[in-house]
């Protein structure tokens, strides 16, 4: 087994936090990746940047397919990543996370009978109202080697079916990313460059469910400015985002700032000094419960329950009362979590040893 090709597929920001581990674990094993970038999202603060600080190489190939309504990104990943796999010939195609990119990029590995190794697999909300969730069932059903971050992925799949050899249970490349970039991130002077106070949250929101909702966001907004009263709160906000907050007379409102979207080290090192952090994203589920940071995730569900069950993650809801109820009890009783098994920083070491087993004796050409 000597220099196996694998298409490793990136599309959004959470993506790359996974990918560059895996690379460059990658690197020193018998496989050889090449990084396909679809662009699903893409400007520089978005991605140009992450790049630069996670030390990804450029892609070898980038597909520039931009946004629009799920059907039409969608098929433009699909006729754009089909003639990159047939001219790479690899022998797997690695997707991650949950989305569209990581279930396009796998049908048309599927549909030319080149395996998939989905990366993230088995995580569910069990809410199909969510694209993501849908995105992360077409992944699983077709993919042949499934990496899980935590054991509720692997209970998922158990009861969808999917039998024991097919699953491995590595832990998380987005901590071996941060454990891996947390000195660095030391470094940065974002605190000073914002003049942050010394105590303060963090906010991140990008869900259109949330976002896109006018009634909904109004709701979220308020809980935040009552929040921000008692605790300043440092936003960083898409250009989009920050038109429909402003429109609605918060910008600015109470403690609240708005700043522009940050790069990976600077933004670690924001939410690694924050006293709270209130999100709607997965990936910081994980990372504020690796910090030990307090995190109230601004949903109704999770895919990471782990970051529940054992972290600092609470689920706040989407109503001004749920949230300001989340921070009243996170006040009262903080959350003492721990970190969960195997998310040590060694994930990528351990989804090589995954492909190693996967590949062993089995025909490549």
């Amino acid at each position: 087994m000597t220099d196996l090709r694998l298409i490793c597929v990136a599309g959004a920001r959470p993506n790359f936090m996974k990918v560059a581990p895996l690379i460059r674990a990658l690197a020193e094993s018998p496989f050889r990746a090449t990084l396909v970038h679809t662009g699903q999202h893409y400007d520089d603060a978005m991605s140009g940047q992450f790049f630069r600080d996670l030390a990804i190489p450029q892609p070898d190939y980038f597909m520039g397919v931009g946004s629009g309504s799920h059907a039409q990104q969608t098929a433009a990943i699909l006729t754009g990543f089909e003639p990159i796999v047939q001219e790479v010939k690899p022998a797997g195609v690695v997707v991650v996370g949950d989305v569209n990119s990581t279930a396009a990029c796998a049908l048309v590995a599927a549909k030319l009978n080149v395996p998939v190794i989905h990366v993230e697999a088995g995580l569910r909300s069990f809410d199909r109202g969510m694209p993501e969730e849908i995105n992360r069932l077409v992944t699983d059903s077709i993919s042949d080697l499934l990496l899980v971050t935590e054991e509720s992925g692997r209970r998922n799949l158990e009861a969808e079916g999917v039998p024991e050899k097919r699953m491995r249970v590595v832990g998380n490349l987005m901590i071996d990313s941060l454990r891996f970039h947390i000195d660095r991130a030391a470094s940065s002077t974002v605190l000073e460059r914002l003049q942050v106070p010394e105590r303060y949250g963090t906010v991140t929101l990008h869900r259109p469910a949330n976002v896109d909702d006018p009634a909904r966001f109004l709701e979220i907004l308020s809980a935040l400015k009552t929040i921000s009263e008692e605790l300043p709160l440092y936003f960083p906000v898409h250009p989009r985002t920050r038109g429909i907050v402003e429109s609605a007379g918060l910008a600015e409102a109470g403690g609240i700032r708005l700043i522009e979207p940050q790069g990976y080290l600077d933004f670690l090192r924001l939410m690694s000094r924050s006293a709270l952090v209130l999100t709607d994203s997965g990936g910081i589920q994980e990372e504020t419960t690796a910090l030990g940071i307090p995190c109230l995730t601004l949903r109704e569900n999770t895919e990471r329950p782990i970051t529940i069950e054992l972290g600092t993650n609470r689920l706040a809801g989407v109503t001004k009362d749920g949230i300001l109820r989340a921070w009243k009890m996170e006040k009262a009783e903080p959350k003492q979590g721990k970190i969960p098994p195997l998310w040590d920083g060694h994930a990528a070491g351990r989804c090589v040893n995954a492909l190693r087993e996967f590949y062993a004796g089995r025909p490549t050409g």
